[in-house]
């Protein structure tokens, strides 16, 4: 009798836990391979990773095949797929086993070929960077599967070549906020590394660099720091089971991985962490016949375990489409071909134009945050237009002030792209947007009195009535919430008054003589 669970956190790799019953043993298993099943026998129950996505278990997996763009001509595509096909009935004799190890030899001269390696790097660059600067990686944590350790130390190389500053160590990367205690355990290492065994074998500079097994140790512990600088793992065999990461959101897999190893592989990213709506496994090896192939075969499901990066390039369009009926009655030209200053303005006041209802504030934000999250997983698609990219920067722009007007804190804005931060950073010097980020925070440190004349002013200066409404009631929460340390029957009073006012204002948004009633008020 075997007991199978598939796909959860608590079952790692290929470790086996037997309950002795009176008449029979039980096995636990995360990837029933036929030597499992010989000895427990069938397969009594199964946890699905359909069923381990809806319990939130793990999170769902995106494919994205970037293939055609690394290949040198189809005839190679041909071959890895052929190789593929002999995968499914190679087995057991010693003329398939043969077989196999001369068909991976032939796939490694093919897949090392030293343009194509070329391709690669430059491919994976590009891509990697797009997610990194759109805030579709959480903390830019990557894995890079390589074929074989020639292949992985020249791809290596290449890298380096376009991005030379990914081989020097710093501590932490430039966004990061390293506190005194992190600072004792976040050692100095470079953004890009290999991580392999030694072999005698080895030229003395990869021997070098791939360092002692205590060095490999502390490549461990330094990966799973989100503030490592140490963000992308070149690895051939190491890590691909039984290592969890949970802030690793992309693998990128230029290998040919068959059956179990290729459930264990691909399941790097699928774990969960705050901020990671799914997997991504970029393909550069053609998998995906093979992977459809192994999860039939294993996890009892078929393609659907997987999202096609077609399905998110799908939902980005039909979310922007939503976005331009919302802003039909907008001008928001000058976001796109007017100056710094001109954008800032139009972004102001496409702030205000949203929140004209309740009911129109709550349908953008939850339009964008669907936008955002199938944005983040086609990034690197060339399939998006220019255009299409410029309005999603627009609204989640728009999204990330909202949002910092009623939250205080947008993690949106370090998650936009670079250029749509750089204007909103702007937007600190800028007079009268200043004011939307500013106020209320000094108030946390300095104990400034929002009631002054001083503070009135600043709050004068801001035209828009709603951005106005927004603002005071996100002070006045702070400052009764401080109030509430000396008198909290007084305090309850007050926010039991805000919330009658803001409710009455909700009500009657539409109203412009009565949003400035409920603002003097």
């Amino acid at each position: 009798m075997c007991f199978v669970i598939k796909k959860t956190e608590k079952w790692n790799g290929y470790e086996l836990w037997q309950i002795q019953t009176k008449k029979k043993n039980v096995g636990f298993t995360g990837t029933p391979i036929d030597a499992t099943l010989d000895v427990f026998g069938g397969i009594v129950a199964s946890y699905s990773m359909v069923e381990s996505v809806k319990d939130g278990i793990t999170v769902n997996l995106v494919y994205e095949g970037r293939t055609a763009k690394v290949t040198l001509d189809t005839e190679q595509v041909q071959k890895i797929e052929e190789y593929y096909a002999d995968c499914g009935v190679l087995g057991a004799n010693e003329y398939q086993i043969e077989k196999s190890k001369n068909s991976v030899t032939k796939l490694n001269t093919i897949i090392g070929n030293p343009d194509r390696i070329k391709a690669v790097a430059a491919d994976f660059v590009d891509h990697y960077e797009k997610r990194v600067q759109e805030g579709a990686s959480v903390f830019g944590k990557a894995m890079f599967v390589c074929s074989a350790r020639h292949i992985a130390y020249n791809l290596y190389k290449e890298i380096l070549m376009l991005r030379p500053k990914w081989g020097v160590s710093i501590t932490a990367d430039e966004d990061a906020e390293i506190t005194e205690n992190e600072k004792q355990t976040i050692h100095s290492m470079p953004k890009l590394m290999m991580v392999m065994t030694r072999d005698e074998d080895d030229e003395k500079e990869l021997y070098n660099l791939l360092g002692t097994k205590e060095y490999r140790a502390e490549l461990d512990r330094q990966f799973k720091k989100i503030k490592s600088n140490f963000k992308i793992a070149i690895v051939v065999d190491m890590w691909l089971t039984g290592f969890d990461v949970p802030a690793l959101d992309t693998i990128y897999i230029d290998k040919p991985i068959q059956k179990h190893s290729l459930i264990q592989t691909i399941s790097r990213v699928n774990r969960v962490y705050t901020g990671k709506d799914k997997g991504l496994i970029v393909d550069y090896i053609c998998i995906k016949n093979n992977m459809n192939r192994t999860l039939k075969d294993y996890t009892n499901t078929d393609d659907s375990s997987f999202e096609d990066l077609e399905k998110s390039i799908e939902i980005v369009r039909e979310q922007l489409k939503e976005l331009e009926i919302m802003f039909k009655k907008f001008k928001s030209a000058k976001f796109f071909n007017g100056t710094q200053l001109e954008q800032l303005e139009i972004l102001k006041k496409a702030v205000e134009y949203i929140q004209h209802t309740n009911e129109l504030e709550f349908q953008f934000m939850s339009t964008v945050k669907r936008l955002k999250g199938a944005y983040n997983l086609c990034v690197g698609s060339d399939k998006l237009t220019e255009k299409e990219r410029d309005y999603i920067h627009f609204y989640t722009a728009v999204s990330a002030v909202l949002f910092k007007l009623t939250k205080g804190n947008s993690p949106d804005i370090t998650q936009m792209n670079a250029h749509v931060r750089k204007m909103l950073e702007a937007t600190i010097v800028s007079e009268g947007v200043e004011d939307l980020f500013r106020i209320g925070q000094e108030t946390q440190q300095n104990e400034v009195d929002i009631f002054s004349q001083e503070y009135l002013k600043r709050i004068k200066k801001i035209p828009l009535v709603n951005t106005k409404i927004k603002i005071l009631q996100r002070l006045l929460s702070q400052t009764i919430g401080e109030f509430k340390r000396v008198n909290k029957i007084k305090s309850i009073d007050f926010t039991k008054k805000l919330k009658s006012i803001v409710d009455n204002y909700n009500d009657r948004r539409k109203d412009a003589n009565y949003a400035n009633e409920i603002l003097d008020e």
